[in-house]
């Protein structure tokens, strides 16, 4: 199969395009399920790119024909707060599109899509989702809108007015697709589409989002983005690494500390038996 542009450039660079709309709609259509139709493209000071960015993440804000705003957001780069950053997009949109002296049921639906390329949090699944519901604390229940709300509002449920998020993990996916959503997610994580899938929009996808496709300064953008995105991966890994190195020899250090026998040391941390002698004579140096 032949490899795609990576979904997150795509979104930067060609999926603003509404010629390229279809790409879009196809995702979102299985994201919730239903039917999306792209009506525009937004602006918003949440999905503004800057230097530090370039290479990190990629916000996208989709107005579709329910007058929804999709918020979608890929990010490369392993964060701790993006959690906190995701709640802030949302409350920064709610904020934006709502005028002064407007009533507040006039508020935006907003829906937040957030394709991360690392595992965010702890968890079994590559597939999250998150809404507000009130539940009773005494009986359980669900607080619920009465029938005048519903038919003044258009919609069931108190949820349905708050924000919405979907999580998408993508190195987690475990390669089984048994969705449209799989197969889009499929493609997010090894950029391409297998000649069997049938998700909405997702062969033409597979079409426009050719490397073949890019004339020479997209192609030469395209290479450069890739080469930092793994830049980008290689100093995660090597900042783990790292990281793990260090713990080991610690823990080296606080068995040399108690009188352990270097051959027990090496086995229990992985360090080599020169390492651990260096560590010795630091010690042995350290005793007044």
């Amino acid at each position: 199969m032949e490899k795609l542009i990576r979904f997150d450039w795509a979104i930067k660079k060609l999926l603003r395009d509404k010629a390229n709309f279809s790409v879009l709609e196809g995702f979102l259509s299985a994201v919730l399920n239903e039917d999306v139709t792209v009506v525009n493209l937004l602006e918003s000071e949440s999905n503004q790119e800057d230097s530090f960015d370039k290479f990190n993440r990629v916000d996208l804000l989709v107005e579709n024909s329910k007058k929804e705003l999709l918020l979608i957001e890929v990010q490369v780069k392993s964060e701790y707060d993006f959690f906190h950053r995701i709640a802030y997009g949302v409350a920064k949109l709610m904020s934006e599109y709502l005028e002064k002296g407007q009533p507040y049921r006039e508020i935006k639906k907003i829906i937040s899509v957030s394709i991360t390329y690392f595992s965010l949090g702890i968890g079994t699944d590559y597939l999250y989702y998150g809404s507000t519901n009130f539940v009773g604390l005494h009986t359980g229940d669900i607080l619920a809108l009465t029938e005048k709300q519903q038919e003044l509002f258009g919609i069931s449920e108190v949820r349905k007015i708050f924000p919405e998020h979907y999580l998408i993990r993508v190195e987690d996916f475990p390669d089984k697709v048994q969705s449209a959503l799989d197969e889009w997610i499929y493609m997010l994580k090894h950029s391409e589409v297998r000649p069997d899938f049938r998700a909405k929009h997702i062969q033409e996808a597979s079409a426009r989002l050719r490397i073949m496709n890019l004339d020479e300064p997209q192609r030469k953008a395209y290479d450069e983005y890739m080469q930092n995105v793994s830049y980008q991966q290689s100093m995660l890994w090597s900042s783990r690494e790292e990281g793990k190195h260090e713990e080991k020899i610690a823990i080296a250090r606080n068995l040399l500390a108690h009188g352990i026998a270097l051959e027990v040391i090496a086995a229990s941390t992985g360090l080599s038996s020169g390492e651990i002698a260096t560590l010795q004579k630091g010690e042995d140096h350290a005793v007044p």
